[in-house]
This record gives structure tokens, sequence and C-alpha cells, in this order.
């Protein structure tokens, strides 16, 4: 049904209308994304035929932490357990590290947990950004 992949290369539109989809302001950045996505040191990416449907996407220190920095499946498909495997894919690669880290929004806590992360009772998110999502 959805075929999953190892890929860095995505058009520009692809982005823009996957992180378009879910309201992030960063899709209005699509030539900035296409070059991230690049950089990334680990993605896996969902399609559906051949519509980019689901992303995430990791950076690490090469040894001991994993920050997964997006995760995002278009609405249209949620419920469908694409974000699962994509956490799935990504806990998997870095089995051997110490650490995986997710900064989720609160709407997202219950996802995260389930899939087996813990809410920090001494660590809070900051942020420097110019970004409105």
């Amino acid at each position: 049904m959805f075929k999953y992949y190892d890929k860095h290369d995505f058009t520009k539109e692809e982005l823009e209308d996957l992180f378009l989809s879910v309201e992030w302001s960063s899709g209005h950045f699509p030539d900035k994304l296409v070059i991230a996505m690049k950089n990334f040191k680990t993605v896996y990416s969902c399609y559906d035929d051949d519509k980019l449907i689901g992303l995430i996407c990791a950076m690490d220190d090469g040894i001991m932490t994993s920050y997964i920095h997006y995760l995002l499946v278009n609405p249209k498909y949620h419920n469908l357990g694409i974000g699962k495997e994509l956490v799935l894919k990504m806990k998997n690669y870095y089995k051997d590290y110490l650490r995986i880290v997710v900064v989720a929004y609160n709407d997202e806590l219950n996802f995260y947990k389930h899939m087996g992360f813990k809410t920090a009772e001494d660590a809070s998110a900051m942020f420097i950004t110019s970004l409105w999502t």
C-alpha cells in the first residue's frame, strides 16, 4: 500500500505540500527545506504512489545522541500507522545510541509516549525562532 524510503532528495513542491498540509510555517520556505533534507543525517519518507505523505528526519552526534527534528504526516493519512512506522524506522536505525530526543508539541505528547518516549521532569524545550508554528 504505502512505500517507505531512506532518501534525502525531494522536490520543493512535494515538501511545500506536505509541510503546509500540517500548517507548519516552514512549508513557506521550500527551497530551504530541500537543502535541509539533504543535510539531515537520517531521513525516512512515506509515499502513496508518487505523493509524499509522511516524513521523519534526525541529526546525531555519530554515537550517543540522536535528535528527531521533523515528523509529519499529511492529515488525510492520519491514523493509518504511518507516523508509527516512521518512528519505528528511526528507533531501529538509532537502536545502539544512548538517547533519542524529540521536542514535541503538547498536542502530540500522547503519540510519542505511546511510542516509548518519556517527558522530562527536569527539562524544557527552548527556542529562538522566527517561525510562527
